[in-house]
């Protein structure tokens, strides 16, 4: 998934890791037949006729002129031509997670990634068609300007979203620190769109806080990044010593990370060998199952709750379905995201990339976290009445929950 910002901050060498709850990436691209830098086509696949594409370049060369002097203050070169013109096919696949990425967009991708970025603080992705933010990241210039999961972006600096694509979006959002973004956002029980003014930041991403509230023991995690596996290690260590046996995982607004991560933190609750996710690939490609490291250091005798809710994609809905269905452990709160696609990033020639989606995220039991999400075990909502009160009913809930069983 494109980020606002990124969760990954360390990408090693050129082998293919995975992250963003399912990215691949790698400099193993298909090689297209190419004379003279122009591609061949051989064939014409249920009467498809390729010459029309050459036909049409060949007339906008010849006849096109600027509907109104000034329209056009640059000179449309062919590679921006062809750039175009790949972006097009790949929108044909609907998918907004399946995008080519020109040289400045490769590189701004690439320093998201490494983490070397400036904006405001948020995941966005694309549910029903419409823009939509997953998560503000805690303590981030859209959490504190009151930015919430489930908002809908209208309009970027008076820029409409509906016909752009998330790159493009990030594009808008992004920018130098100290400048300022108006985010016009649709949001649930608002009859009008607000204008949200926010101010962009270097953003520092954190990883886990712990607390404890009434013997329950609370491991906030905000994402799945490489250093957040020592630390989910030192949490468990920090519970252990409180001899408590009761423990929630809060991944509200957590909008995933690296996979290996969400293995890894699954392992310390699961047998070796136990299925954590399904990777399902189309067409007669035999999926893959990850599987538990085999830590499992706990008895029967925890008491889990994981708090959840339309903030909590990719990694962290991998990590719930997996305690929900492997250990037990209660879901609370909304809804998740429903991010459960994965893709590849292949770089290719003159600093583009393609960015494809290759396979969709299955739980343990099978349920495809693209449709729909997580369910939560015990619903509870929180109102925006109750973030504007710092009221928590949710974690009110799961705390209940433990402490009656």
């Amino acid at each position: 998934m494109l980020k606002i910002y990124a969760l990954v901050a360390l990408v090693a060498g050129l082998s293919a890791i995975s992250f963003v709850g399912g990215l691949y990436v790698g400099d193993n691209s298909p090689q297209a037949a190419n004379a003279g830098g122009v591609v061949s086509f051989n064939s014409t696949e249920e009467g498809v006729d390729f010459g029309l594409f050459w036909e049409v370049w060949n007339l906008l060369d010849e006849k096109y002129v600027p509907s109104t002097v000034g329209t056009t203050t640059k000179t449309v070169t062919n590679a921006n031509k062809l750039y175009g013109a790949i972006q097009g096919l790949t929108d044909s696949y609907g998918d907004p997670y399946t995008v080519f990425l020109p040289p400045k967009e490769a590189k701004s991708f690439e320093q998201d990634v490494q983490g070397n970025f400036e904006g405001v603080g948020i995941e966005i992705g694309v549910r029903d068609g419409f823009l939509t933010v997953i998560s503000p990241l805690k303590g981030t210039p859209a959490y504190q300007a009151g930015i919430l999961a489930g908002d809908v972006i209208l309009e970027v600096d008076g820029n409409q979203t509906a016909t752009i694509t998330i790159d493009e979006a990030i594009d808008l959002i992004r920018g130098e620190k100290g400048t300022e973004v108006i985010l016009t956002v649709g949001r649930e029980g608002q009859e009008e769109p607000l204008d949200i003014p926010v101010v962009r930041d270097r953003i520092d991403i954190p990883a886990i806080e712990t607390e404890i509230r009434e013997d329950v023991f609370i491991i906030n995690l905000y994402n799945f990044s490489a250093v957040s596996v020592n630390q989910f290690r030192g949490a468990l260590r920090e519970f252990v010593k409180t001899g408590s046996d009761k423990m929630i995982i809060d991944v509200r607004g957590n909008p995933g990370g690296y996979l290996e991560a969400a293995i890894d933190m699954a392992s310390w609750f699961m047998p070796s060998g136990q299925v954590v996710v399904r990777e399902e690939f189309g067409g007669d490609i035999e999926g893959e199952a990850y599987r538990s490291k085999g830590y499992d250091i706990f008895t029967d005798d925890l008491k889990i709750a994981v708090l959840i809710n339309g903030g909590s994609a990719s990694a962290s809905e991998i990590l719930a379905g997996a305690l929900q269905q492997q250990v037990g452990a209660t879901l609370v709160g909304t809804n998740t995201f429903g991010k459960g696609s994965v893709q590849q990033l292949i770089s290719l020639d003159d600093g583009t990339s393609l960015k494809v989606t290759i396979a969709r995220w299955l739980t343990p039991n099978g349920t495809s976290i693209s449709d729909g999400g997580l369910a939560p075990d015990i619903e509870v909502e929180r109102t925006v009445e109750d973030y504007q009160a710092d009221k928590d009913p949710q974690l009110d809930a799961a705390i209940e929950l433990l402490q009656s069983l």
